[in-house]
């Protein structure tokens, strides 16, 4: 491989790579910096409000979990959350095989997918603020 083709595939992976470090380093200060503990987070304005629980709400309890190995833990947070993990580390490996060869990712998903991942967030969203939907509260 000569100098030339490295710093192409040098280039085409910059993006990716960056990304990497933008996120690993978003997940090492919650890992360090505990959100279990009052006053380091600002809090959710909807659970302030209205005391309802929307989508995202324990989404940094459940990384600092993840950071810390305790996967129990992390679904108990936010199980909504854990899954856009896996789905992000999945998006993102696949983002890298085709920048190091050089062809283009084009996500497209079908309509029914987004709608359907929609619904599937509205539905936890609900659920987790129903009598019977506790154990999906942070």
């Amino acid at each position: 491989m000569n100098a030339d083709s490295r710093s192409t595939r040098a280039r085409r992976l910059a993006a990716p790579v960056g990304v990497l470090a933008a996120v690993a380093a978003a997940f090492a200060y919650v890992g360090a910096v505990d959100p279990n503990e009052p006053g380091h987070y600002p809090a959710c304005p909807l659970l302030r409000i209205t005391g309802l629980y929307c989508p995202g709400c324990g989404g940094l309890r459940s990384a600092h979990a993840v950071v810390h190995g305790d996967l129990p833990a992390a679904l108990h947070a936010n199980a909504v959350a854990v899954a856009g993990y896996l789905l992000f580390a999945v998006l993102w490996t696949v983002w890298v095989v085709h920048a190091a060869r050089g062809r283009p990712l084009r996500l497209d998903p079908r309509p029914a997918y987004v709608w359907g991942a929609g619904a599937l967030l509205l539905l936890f969203t609900v659920v987790r603020n129903l009598p019977f939907g506790g154990w999906l509260h942070p």
